[in-house]
């Protein structure tokens, strides 16, 4: 084989052992975040659904690197089983009631719910949206809308403003910032102030082999920054004190 033969075969060798390009970060986030996260840097890949879902497939080795869940208690556990570093809240929300535009069961607040005999999404135990939507007819005294009425148990808050959006159910639990993404498809209701559950949103960086810690990091200060907080509240969620 002539030399310049060889130079060309060790060239493209040497090409072929070099990496191609980096990989972008991967941020597994909550439903409720999925226009917000994307507003703020289209770079990562992103993967949304429930946090409790993405918590276990994290713990089952999910390639994530930065975890941006709608509760305390998925990145605490992480925490506390090594897997992600001292988890931090990043913004707030609160419940609405959403009911389709035209409301055709004529909903006008959540105590119509006691009336019984109407569709109702709700997501499901376990689920951040599920768990803060129990803790609120707790507090109401109207855990029965969940036997009165014909209940869906839906895997992500997504789901539940999906139903709602397409009349498949009379009303359904959702965050308020998933009542703004439906647009004029839906209808929010508020709900008493006195019964909301402290809803926070927490992430943490991931930590397992092969993991960028450097770039989820640099995004979770982004998001904790004032343009992260900007972008957070453009998307109608609330935000935690400065730390």
């Amino acid at each position: 084989m002539t030399g310049r033969r060889l130079g060309g075969l060790a060239a493209i060798l040497v090409a072929l052992a070099l990496p191609s390009g980096a990989q972008a970060m991967t941020v597994f986030g909550a439903s409720s975040l999925r226009d917000a996260l994307p507003g703020l840097d289209k770079s990562p890949n992103y993967s949304f659904g429930a946090s409790n879902t993405l918590r276990l497939q994290i713990e089952h080795g999910a390639g994530a690197d930065l975890f941006v869940s709608a509760d305390a208690e998925q990145p605490r556990t992480l925490f506390a089983e090594g897997r992600c570093d001292q988890p931090v809240t990043v913004a707030t929300n609160v419940l609405a009631l959403l009911v389709p535009k035209d409301n055709p069961a004529g909903i006008t607040s959540v105590y119509s719910l006691r009336r019984g005999g109407l569709r109702l999404a709700v997501g499901a135990a376990g689920v951040p949206v599920g768990d803060y939507t129990r803790a609120l007819l707790r507090r109401l005294r109207m855990t029965s809308a969940l036997t009165a009425n014909t209940v869906s148990m839906e895997p992500n808050v997504a789901s539940v403003a999906t139903k709602v959006a397409f009349a498949s159910a009379d009303a359904g639990f959702t965050y308020i910032t998933d009542a703004r993404a439906a647009g004029d498809r839906v209808r929010a209701i508020a709900l008493p102030r006195w019964a909301q559950p402290p809803v926070r949103y927490q992430a943490c960086v991931v930590r397992r082999a092969g993991a960028d810690g450097t770039a989820a990091t640099a995004y979770l200060r982004r998001l904790t920054s004032g343009a992260g907080r900007s972008v957070l509240k453009r998307f109608g969620f609330g935000l935690p004190p400065r730390s």
